[in-house]
């Protein structure tokens, strides 16, 4: 028996600022869109178009306050072909919430507070 990644979740409490955020922070497109029929929610699944993994954001309309993430010790990792370009584009917006020098890398926050790692397309 062999398993293989499929996706990753993360519930998101404002899915338009969410999408917003992925597509200009990451370049991550809309591959596919699931609605419920009475409008409870909203699966909308980005790939980054060169690999089949694919990120799930996962909207619930009954949601009414942000999601607590506690102390957020998970973390997804994304490769870039330009580090210092990409570092440059996330601190111009605001988004980078640590860096780590000394690893060659740093970790970005999505508007829920998710940590998204950077690293160089060598690591």
């Amino acid at each position: 028996m062999q398993f293989t990644f499929a996706h990753n979740n993360l519930n998101v409490f404002e899915l338009s600022r969410s999408l917003a955020f992925y597509s200009e922070a990451l370049g991550l497109t809309e591959t596919r869109r699931i609605e419920a029929p009475d409008g409870s929610f909203i699966i909308v699944y980005l790939g980054d178009g060169k690999t089949p993994h694919q990120l799930e954001l996962t909207w619930l309309r009954d949601r009414t306050t942000p999601y607590d993430l506690g102390d957020n010790e998970i973390h997804l990792a994304f490769r870039t072909d330009n580090f210092d370009a990409a570092h440059a584009k996330h601190a111009s917006m605001g988004c980078i919430c640590f860096e780590n020098p000394h690893m060659g890398i740093y970790f970005i926050a999505d508007p829920d507070g998710y940590w998204l790692e950077v690293i160089p397309a060598a690591k």
